[in-house]
């Protein structure tokens, strides 16, 4: 084998590994949603917590998709799996998603009013469903970080656009998003409002 085609191998996996590879907070967020739902902590999931932690990681999973997965992971017959299976199929599901659409699809949770800005109405009615006591001041703070055209609102335009050098920022941006809508997630289903979504 030539030295160029060794090397041309040798960058592609790595290329596939770093892809392969989530964040700390990723693998966290994995854990967190698997143990919320493993509600009698003995480290497997049934078919409903499953479903349930899947959607709370932005998952829209049907009945069939989480059967499947259960069907594929289940391998004692229990009607549950594992945290490191879940942690497998998860992995991999997020590693296959599309940032970009990500984004917009965070984005649009908290732009409610379709207006393509986040505005500190957005963020009041987020942290109120939340349960979180935040004074408009904090709000304000969180819009500030992200508001590149001083308007007062985070604009969703730049986030899809957003360079290399704004990488940062943007995975700053993503994972607010994120973890506020696992929260209001979270806080729907302590509510009792994820059981009658089971089926759909």
């Amino acid at each position: 084998m030539s030295l160029a085609l060794r090397n041309e191998l040798s960058v592609d996996k790595t290329k596939k590994k770093k892809r392969r590879e989530l964040t700390e907070e990723q693998k966290q967020e994995i854990k967190d949603a698997f143990e919320l739902f493993d509600t009698d902590k003995d480290r497997a999931i049934n078919y409903h917590e499953l479903k349930v932690a899947m959607r709370a990681l932005g998952f829209d999973v049907k009945k069939a998709d989480v059967l499947k997965i259960l069907k594929d992971y289940d391998r004692e017959s229990t009607g549950k799996i594992t945290f490191e299976d879940f942690n497998e199929v998860v992995t991999d599901w997020i590693l296959d998603r599309d940032p970009q659409e990500e984004i917009l699809k965070a984005f649009k949770l908290f732009d409610d009013d379709d207006s393509g800005k986040i505005s500190l109405r957005n963020l009041r009615r987020v942290a109120r469903e939340l349960g979180e006591n935040m004074s408009d001041e904090e709000l304000r703070a969180m819009i500030e970080e992200f508001d590149k055209d001083g308007d007062g609102e985070i604009s969703g335009t730049p986030l899809v656009s957003a360079d290399n050098q704004n990488d940062k920022e943007l995975e700053s941006l993503i994972y607010l998003l994120v973890v506020s809508v696992l929260f209001i997630s979270l806080t729907l289903g302590d509510m009792g409002i994820y059981m009658t979504d089971f089926d759909r």
